[in-house]
């Protein structure tokens, strides 16, 4: 059944528009509401729908109890009182009506009331993030103590604050987010309390001595909540569980999973189904299939890997007639088949909805799906059989994708490779590794070569479409015996990792052709364009750099961001410019409403090729197979003789439940992403625990009105450094070109500065690590500034060179103001320099952002204002 999706109100207010206002619908609601067949099909014995309950409150022009309700709408019997109870209890939870101090009910938009979600900020305060996208409302301290991150309430408006952003007040909590936290737990004087981990969590919960449950002082502890916060109460509870020890080995992923609400564990009737299974490919389910089985296909992946869940192909594009060669390729991109072994609705399906997505930590994963799955069945071994959902491709030589069909088949992978070893075949073949390689996979070796030449299309293709390519270094933590940190390592991306890189963009493109030339319903990786403030900001700081990011009027389009990263290519300040434009884009989300993919530059984009690890995948891995499965008469898709399937029991999704899921997997991927990053910054917090007092080079990594954050080189780890922490000066923050000006000397510290600092504190509870400026060696120059000196110096010679030849030298007054101005090494002098920080304009000309700094704290917040460094 498709659900219709209606506003609540309106539909019903038209429905009902015509009615005498002295009807009585004790006999006649069902007549009048919109919704009565939808709950006719969906209940034995229906009752009013939310639309004709949200019509009558708002009709009638005042609030009623539920037995005014029961009354008006004739309802008798206990089952639609109850259900009726239910059903407003439902509409409460949602935020469509509020149950009103005098114990009645009213809906939310008389009441100028506004529902949304609660997000925290470590310094007290917090937002209301509204349902409707309308603008977030800033919620005091105050107003936080009645609620945690995460929990949905509904606030009114109470006015503006001094930066002009709607300021608000919680009137209900509708649903909390946390009935049980974990953090660690203290005594101070007799009294117990736990500290949430979450740092959006600000509000401590009291424990009892009767409900310590053994925690003891320091330890980490579960506590479920007991009694919520008021005004006037602190959040109470009780320990339900003792977690471990603060420095515990894999403490930080236990701590996280919890924080996070990550599911670890598997329920009993997920592990009955995964028992089930066998550990190999029964001989009937490989019967209806493709085979695939003489194909070359192979795995390509990290050396740790353990799940294999795509395995590639390319040959030659065989064309017709007297041509042996059309200059083409066939691609194939096999992917495991997960769909045949979590059927809709089952407990493995359940659960992988749950989760959405495999969580990947540094020393361990919570994959999607049990190990029988992951790594037995639906991970493309070497030398096994496998069932795949295979997309088959046809690449042209310019590296167009011309056609391309999906198939069910067995396949049997043939070399199970990894990264280095095809880089080393590819990219050294005469090297000692290089040479003994290709001898080993000699038999797939030709196929591998095509491969690298098929990349070489696509990713010439890739530059002409004007796809966004940032640079970025990625690290890997290696652990020593006891769990923790022994090195942090760059990961080098070979071009092994850009062929598979491709082969899959190939894949998923082709993917969302399906889906829309077919018209199914599904979900797409969308890449919304940057946000119109974020763009000018950007626009701002580039013409300060004499760049320009858009040639023609209009928004930047993805070709605009690319040909900026082609043009500062060798410049001293290419990784600060791209560090600027790569924080300007949006975050990728999951939805059935295709609007592209900006980074990309593709006009549909979604997610087939990892079904094992992300349930978006799995989702269109259903779409396919219910086009496989039916009549539908399509090139597409090639059928083998399986026979046909309900869409029901493979694809029942209409438009809103697709929404829902896409929301909800976009969600998880969020939470999954925060988990491992607080993860990574308490491991590298106690990598640096024994290195305070330490000094290290760094790079500027982002600049804030109240410091620098720094990433070490050649370790990896960031930090803060205090903008108290600064040389003596006021310094002004200056947003556009991200950067603090000293008032009174006018030292820059920017984005990509290089500098040496001392580290000064690490704390672990808060996976914080504060730096000093360190003394033991000249502070190197900002990298912009080289870039000046460097042209004024040789304008200078310049300069100097002209008067030799003319017998001027030191005779001409203009020339020797000049000199006087800017010094002979071509620096500004130092009157020059405070005449421009007083101004609160950059040294090279343009708009400031005109912030003074404010201290690293809640005052930070408190609007602009200067701040000396000690």
């Amino acid at each position: 059944m498709t659900k219709k999706t209606k506003s609540p109100g309106s539909t019903s207010r038209s429905a009902t528009s015509n009615a005498s206002p002295d009807l009585d619908l004790t006999k006649d609601w069902s007549h009048l509401d919109p919704e009565a067949r939808r709950e006719a099909e969906k209940y034995d014995n229906p009752i009013p729908s939310r639309e004709l309950i949200l019509h009558l409150l708002e009709s009638r022009g005042a609030p009623a109890t539920r037995a005014q309700l029961q009354q008006e709408f004739g309802l008798s019997d206990e089952e639609s009182i109850e259900a009726l109870r239910r059903r407003l209890r439902a509409m409460e939870r949602d935020g469509q009506v509020i149950y009103t101090r005098r114990g009645a009910y009213a809906p939310v938009d008389k009441l100028d009331l506004i529902p949304g979600r609660i997000q925290g900020h470590r310094d007290g305060f917090g937002f209301l993030i509204p349902d409707d996208n309308s603008g977030d409302i800033f919620l005091g301290p105050s107003q936080m103590r009645l609620v945690f991150d995460g929990d949905r309430a509904l606030a009114r408006i109470t006015g503006v604050d001094r930066r002009g952003r709607n300021e608000g007040a919680v009137v209900e909590v509708i649903s909390r987010a946390h009935d049980i936290l974990v953090g660690r737990y203290y005594e101070e004087n007799g009294i117990g309390y736990v500290v949430a981990d979450n740092a959006r969590i600000n509000q401590d919960v009291l424990i009892a001595p009767s409900a310590k449950g053994g925690v003891k002082h320091g330890q980490y502890a579960e506590v479920r909540i007991t009694q919520w916060p008021t005004m006037s109460r602190q959040a109470q509870g009780e320990v339900i569980e003792v977690v471990g020890d603060y420095m515990a080995p894999g403490m930080e992923i236990e701590v996280a999973l919890r924080s996070y609400d990550i599911p670890s564990e598997w329920p009993e009737a997920v592990l009955k189904e995964a028992a089930r299974l066998k550990d190999h490919v029964v001989e009937k389910d490989k019967q209806k299939r493709v085979d695939l089985r003489h194909l070359p296909l192979v795995t390509i992946d990290g050396e740790d890997a353990r799940d294999f869940d795509d395995a590639i192909y390319c040959e030659p594009h065989k064309a017709s007639g007297w041509r042996l060669f059309s200059g083409g390729w066939k691609l194939y991109v096999a992917i495991a088949d997960v769909s045949h072994y979590v059927p809709l609705g089952s407990a493995l399906d359940e659960e992988a909805e749950l989760r959405g997505t495999s969580v990947y930590f540094p020393s361990q994963v919570i994959p999607m799906l049990p190990e029988e799955l992951s790594n037995g069945l639906c991970s493309l071994n070497p030398h096994v059989d496998r069932l795949a959902m295979v997309c088959e491709m046809t690449v042209s030589k310019s590296g167009e994708l011309t056609d391309f069909e999906f198939y069910e088949a067995v396949i049997h992978s043939h070399a199970r490779l990894t990264y280095n070893k095809v880089s080393s075949m590819l990219e050294h073949p005469r090297s000692r590794e290089g040479k003994a390689l290709r001898d080993e996979y000699s038999a797939v070796l030709p196929h591998i070569e095509n491969l690298y030449e098929l990349y070489k299309a696509l990713a010439k293709a890739r530059q002409g479409r004007g796809a966004i390519d940032f640079e970025t270094t990625e690290t890997r933590m290696v652990f020593g015996d006891d769990r923790k940190i022994v090195e942090i390592k760059p990961t080098t991306r070979n071009d092994a990792h850009k062929i598979v890189e491709e082969c899959m963009l190939c894949a998923n493109v082709a993917t969302a052709r399906f889906l829309q030339e077919l018209e199914l319903p599904g979900l797409y990786r969308v890449h919304d364009s940057p946000q119109a403030e974020k763009i000018e900001r950007l626009r701002e700081f580039l013409n300060s750099l004499g760049l320009s990011l858009t040639r023609k009027k209009g928004d930047p389009t993805p070709e605009d961001y690319a040909a900026v990263l082609a043009r500062v290519q060798g410049r001293p300040d290419a990784q600060l410019i791209q560090t600027v434009m790569l924080r300007s884009l949006s975050q990728a989300v999951y939805s059935p409403d295709n609007a592209g993919h900006f980074g990309l530059n593709y006009e549909a984009y979604t997610h087939f090729t990892s079904p094992i690890r992300r349930y978006p995948d799995l989702l269109v891995h259903r779409a396919i197979r219910s086009v496989i499965r039916s009549r539908r008469n399509t090139d597409r898709v090639r059928r083998a003789g399986a026979g046909v399937m309900p869409k029901a029991k493979i694809y029942p999704y209409d438009h809103q439940r697709l929404t829902e899921l896409g929301e909800q997997c976009s969600q998880n991927e969020r939470r999954a992403d925060e988990a491992t990053r607080d993860v990574v910054s308490w491991l590298k917090c106690e990598f640096m625990q024994d290195r305070v007092g330490e000094s290290f080079d760094g790079l500027v990594t982002a600049v804030t009105g109240f410091g620098l954050f720094i990433e070490l080189t050649d370790i990896y780890v960031e930090g803060l450094l205090h903008i108290t922490a600064l040389p003596a000066d006021y310094y002004e923050f200056d947003a556009v070109h991200h950067s603090l000006i000293g008032e009174r000397s006018g030292r820059r510290f920017r984005l990509g500065d290089s500098v040496r600092v001392q580290v000064a504190r690490v704390d672990l509870d808060d996976r914080k690590i504060d730096f000093e400026m360190a003394q033991d060696k000249p502070q190197a120059q900002p990298a912009a500034d080289r870039q000046v000196s460097a042209s004024r110096a040789m304008r200078e010679k310049l300069l100097a060179d002209a008067r030799r030849a003319a017998g001027e030298t030191g005779s001409s007054g203009k020339s020797n103001r000049k000199g006087r101005s800017e010094g002979a090494a071509g620096k500004p002098s130092s009157a020059s320099r405070d005449k421009t920080s007083r101004s609160g304009k950059p040294s090279g000309g343009g708009k400031s952002g005109g912030k003074k700094a404010a201290p690293a704290d809640a005052n930070a917040n408190r609007g602009p204002r200067k701040r000396k460094a000690r």
